[in-house]
């Protein structure tokens, strides 16, 4: 078992509904991942692309005996689920979830580029990761304790309104909640 974390977003619809739905899909059915951690819901300004609303951003820790691609594959699978149509980058989305880390695997591939090439940039992969895993380190990059800081330090979250909501919480296969 390799561990990997995934970052969910979604800006359209019934934005908890559907991270809940991803969760689900994601760890459901044969060779699914086994669940680590899930990180608390967060609140966030949309980051680059047209005007749009906030999304609601998630992080979730798993270990798989899925190759990258494989992973790659099931989440794209999740998003397919929730009807995600892929018309502007970075544009607004029912569900959007990137494979951010395969354990300590870099690779330049552009189908899937690992680690994610802007993680270290993007607080609301930053913090929930953070409060998923206290001792991550993004592979190449470093602690994700540090990398997080430097954003703060760049301007209170870099610039993303991150704000996290005590309201709404995810949970893992077998009713735990986080």
């Amino acid at each position: 078992m390799t561990r990997a974390v995934l970052s969910l977003g979604s800006n359209l619809g019934d934005r908890m509904a559907t991270l809940q739905g991803a969760v689900d899909t994601l760890l459901g059915g044969s060779g699914a991942p086994v669940p680590v951690a899930v990180s608390p819901v967060y609140e966030t300004a949309p980051v680059g692309g047209p005007e749009q609303g906030a999304f609601l951003n998630a992080v979730l820790v798993v270990d798989t005996a899925d190759t990258p691609g494989g992973l790659l594959a099931r989440a794209q699978g999740a998003e397919r689920a929730f009807d995600r149509v892929r018309e502007v980058r970075w544009g607004p989305r029912t569900l959007d979830v990137d494979v951010v880390s395969y354990d300590d695997v870099r690779d330049d591939d552009p189908a899937l580029t690992l680690p994610h090439p802007r993680a270290h940039l993007r607080a609301f992969v930053l913090q929930p990761w953070l409060d998923a895993d206290p001792l991550a380190e993004l592979p190449g990059r470093g602690p994700v304790a540090d990398l997080l800081a430097e954003l703060v330090a760049g301007g209170a979250d870099g610039g993303q309104g991150l704000r996290v909501r005590e309201d709404l919480r995810l949970r893992l296969p077998g009713g735990e909640d986080r």
